[in-house]
């Protein structure tokens, strides 16, 4: 049996009910409506109509067709900066933000209402309010803790929006199937934060290994985070007085984890190393560094077979193994680069290395280098995608195509996180079927694949 029918119990979601409209927060015309309108007036009148300049996307402005309306869940420090990405795009309105913490919802619109000079930004603390009400909102950006990341994903969807989800974007193999199998069938569009996917720096080092100048590259290194442990917590913290609801909704905050005792401590950002929340140390930088690895490996479509258990507390040094052979060695520490989310690849005629703060990437050949605007700018005439994955998630809005980071790269890169600290809590080698997704003769491991999901906040 599928871990998606472990999750669902063998139902197909239902779709969404019709949800009530929204009388917006400003007297600007959304996207949304301005179709809606255009199609009923279309058959209307035979006259000619006076229409304003802006509507017509003239001296600079973007008409109402072409923008896209942004909403926000769960933005903390990490969103944030997302969102500051995201406003500078001149065919994007932010409108409205939604999180159970008073503080943060308000801080974000303070910094929305400070970029447009209006107050017209819309608070909520209750998600499926927000979902349900705002049907203006064309895409929501979701920055939540590790917890809600996939089930927000999948909730958005199911109202008709499409996501930009931060990662790790799902906690075990079965919530990643859930992603995937909702973004296919709603249609939506879905880009997990794996942003140096979308950096000159990174798609060079991809392309160079994909490209054969480093021969068949054998070997891919994929930084790992360099605090916590693969092991996590089971304990949790001593219960405290809750703040009102107004002030925090911790139902909410906690969504689909077990029940917890209230403590703040939780709320900033206290809840790393705790399983109930957290995906480890292999998850907090192997969400984006697998992803990059197995795009240099044009693997992006698997996860590997084999899990050699290290005898360690972090997962520093272990070798999974692709059906093809090839090689993903996970690393801790400044051995293969130096900066953050490190990513290496070897080939018998070379190697190139990156991680952030790099100027360009390291190489074995200064020759390698040469050609680096080039091999950037063939990739983006080829693939048609900006060096900017926030852009590129808002282009595939409007084309409806999948953006670089879409819900299968998401789920087989994280997948590979998954099997990794499964090896390391149960200590031994695994065996993984990508095609089945599971692990081959091993009950125990399997179980793993799912967790138990909190009523209401359920797949």
């Amino acid at each position: 049996m599928s871990t998606h029918h472990v999750l669902t119990g063998g139902r197909t979601p239902a779709a969404p009910a019709s949800l009530p409209s929204h009388a917006a927060a400003s007297d600007s015309l959304t996207r949304r409506q301005f179709l809606r309108r255009a199609a009923l007036t279309g058959g209307l009148f035979a006259a000619p109509l006076i229409v304003p300049a802006s509507v017509l996307g003239r001296n600079g402005a973007v008409p109402p067709s072409e923008k896209i309306i942004l909403g926000g869940i769960g933005i903390g420090g990490r969103g944030t900066g997302v969102l500051n990405w995201m406003l500078p795009e001149r065919d994007v309105q932010f409108v409205a933000v939604c999180d159970p913490q008073k503080q943060r919802r308000e801080a974000v619109k303070r910094l929305v209402d400070n970029r447009y000079g209006n107050t017209d930004c819309a608070m909520y603390s209750d998600t499926r309010e927000f979902l349900a009400t705002r049907t203006d909102i064309d895409a929501i950006l979701s920055t939540t803790g590790d917890r809600w990341h996939a089930l927000m994903a999948i909730l958005a969807m199911r109202a008709g929006k499409d996501v930009y989800s931060e990662k790790p974007s799902s906690m075990t193999m079965a919530e990643g199937q859930a992603v995937v199998e909702t973004a296919r069938r709603y249609g939506r569009v879905y880009q997990t934060g794996t942003q140096r996917l979308s950096e000159a720096n990174f798609v060079f080092a991809i392309e160079l290994a994909k490209s054969g100048r480093l021969g068949q590259v054998h070997t891919a290194y994929a930084h790992i985070a360099p605090w916590d442990a693969a092991a996590m917590r089971h304990d949790w913290l001593p219960g405290q007085p809750e703040p009102p609801k107004s002030e925090c909704d911790w139902d909410q905050w906690l969504g689909p984890c077990p029940w917890r005792p209230y403590n703040p401590t939780y709320t900033r950002g206290g809840w790393r190393g705790h399983y109930d929340f957290h995906t480890s140390c292999i998850g907090e930088w192997g969400a984006h560094t697998f992803a990059q690895a197995q795009a240099g490996l044009d693997l992006l479509d698997t996860s590997p077979v084999e899990y050699e258990y290290i005898d360690n507390p972090t997962g520093d040094g272990m070798v999974t193994r692709f059906a093809n052979g090839t090689k993903m060695v996970l690393s801790r520490g400044d051995k293969y680069w130096r900066g953050s989310c490190g990513m290496r690849f070897d080939g018998p005629d070379g190697w190139v290395a990156v991680a952030d703060g790099y100027s360009r990437p390291e190489v074995s050949s200064p020759a390698l280098l040469e050609d680096f605007n080039k091999v950037v700018n063939d990739y983006i005439a080829r693939t048609q995608r900006p060096m900017s994955h926030v852009r590129d998630f808002f282009n595939c809005v409007k084309s409806r195509q999948n953006p670089v980071a879409d819900p299968v790269v998401m789920h087989r890169s994280m997948s590979t996180v998954h099997a990794a600290n499964i090896c390391m809590w149960l200590k031994r080698n695994m065996k993984f079927d990508p095609a089945k997704e599971e692990f081959a003769g091993d009950v125990e491991a399997n179980r793993l694949r799912s967790r138990a999901m909190r009523e209401p906040w359920i797949i």
